[in-house]
């Protein structure tokens, strides 16, 4: 397993919502605000390329209509995800993963992929992401933490690439959570900061993993979280945090 990947401050989707989520242009914001880590949903596309998007439908952050998952990659790539934001991001495309890990790569900051799988695609999500951030980030001492709400992603991205760090996203405490994180052999389990406190903090710490939270943007809440020993933020508020 590879030792911890990420700082503890992590720019939600890239800068929040300062920029349109999941592009580039958010990355580079994140950048310029001092962000050296960043979180990012990613999914297939019907020919099975790993690609940047929240959402299972295109409509919100895309001049899309329907499912992501069934258009081409090639399709995908002609789409405008920057003009839902505003129109001085009009024409920012749709990243690849490939193109986020070259980003990445290139000036060495650290990053959380989602597993945002379409309906039904789970474990090939999970499959193909692996495999593709092994390939990727071959050499990297910090690979990507590879984290789902779907444990059957995180489990086919166990079985893929054993050797990738994974978390696991809880919206809500089931029961079976800390079975589940200990299954997949996460080395963070990252909750709705609701969820967190002290004693949660500690539960977590207990199974050998970082406790993490998503997504804080309020100065009192990231006080008291990191008081009650938090290991890492996700938040939009990049221009209210300094990272350092």
């Amino acid at each position: 397993m590879q030792s911890w990947p990420l700082p503890f401050w992590i720019a939600h989707r890239g800068a929040g919502k300062l920029a349109p989520e999941n592009t580039l242009a958010a990355f580079r914001l994140g950048a310029a605000h001092g962000y050296r880590a960043f979180e990012c949903d990613v999914k297939l596309s019907s020919d099975g390329q790993p690609f940047l998007l929240h959402d299972d439908k295109l409509n919100r952050t895309t001049s899309g209509r329907g499912p992501a998952g069934a258009l081409s990659w090639h399709e995908l790539s002609r789409l405008d995800a920057g003009s839902w934001h505003s129109r001085a991001h009009a024409g920012e495309q749709i990243p690849s993963l490939e193109t986020v890990a070259a980003f990445c790569r290139r000036n060495g900051y650290g990053l959380n992929l989602e597993l945002k799988p379409n309906p039904g695609q789970e474990e090939e999500t999970g499959r193909v992401v692996a495999l593709a951030v092994r390939a990727l980030w071959a050499g990297d001492a910090r690979p990507p933490l590879l984290s789902s709400f779907k444990p059957a992603a995180v489990a086919a991205a166990q079985a893929a690439a054993p050797e990738l760090p994974r978390g696991l996203l809880l919206d809500s405490l089931r029961a079976s959570w800390r079975d589940e994180a200990k299954s997949l052999q996460c080395i963070a389990v990252i909750t709705n900061y609701a969820l967190m406190d002290r004693q949660m903090v500690e539960a977590i710490h207990g199974l050998g993993m970082k406790a993490l939270v998503y997504t804080v943007n309020d100065e009192s809440v990231a006080k008291w979280l990191i008081a009650n020993g938090l290991d890492g933020i996700i938040t939009d508020a990049v221009d209210k945090f300094s990272p350092v």
